[in-house]
């Protein structure tokens, strides 16, 4: 499992190792945990797209029906929820749709 080659585009989340191995590699990391089927989730991600492309922030994308046992680690009870790590260590963590400004300004302050 390799570190993203590209920036600017979302990274799909294989296994618990491999989210632990991304964001301790990184400064600023933005892990969006999603369902298929969730509704909110499809409304968010363009905005988790556009973060991932004009922020200095790595975006993960975690399917939760996919990885069922790391949601229920991270205790996710519900999507999308998105946390917010800073080196290495999570900062934030919002529930829900959330506006595009007030992401990247999670993004900026971390990364400051």
């Amino acid at each position: 499992m390799s570190t993203p080659e590209s920036r600017g585009t979302p990274v799909h989340v294989e296994s618990q190792d491999h989210l632990e191995e991304l964001v301790a590699g990184e400064n600023v990391v933005l892990v969006d945990f999603y369902a298929d089927w969730c509704g909110p989730c499809k409304m968010l991600e363009p905005t988790v797209d556009e973060i991932a492309a004009e922020t200095d922030a790595l975006v993960l994308k975690v399917d939760i029906d996919e990885l069922q046992e790391l949601a229920r680690d991270q205790g996710i009870r519900s999507v999308p929820t998105l946390q917010f790590y800073a080196d290495g260590e999570q900062a934030k963590q919002v529930i829900g749709v959330q506006d595009k400004d007030d992401l990247v300004e999670v993004v900026e302050q971390l990364s400051s």
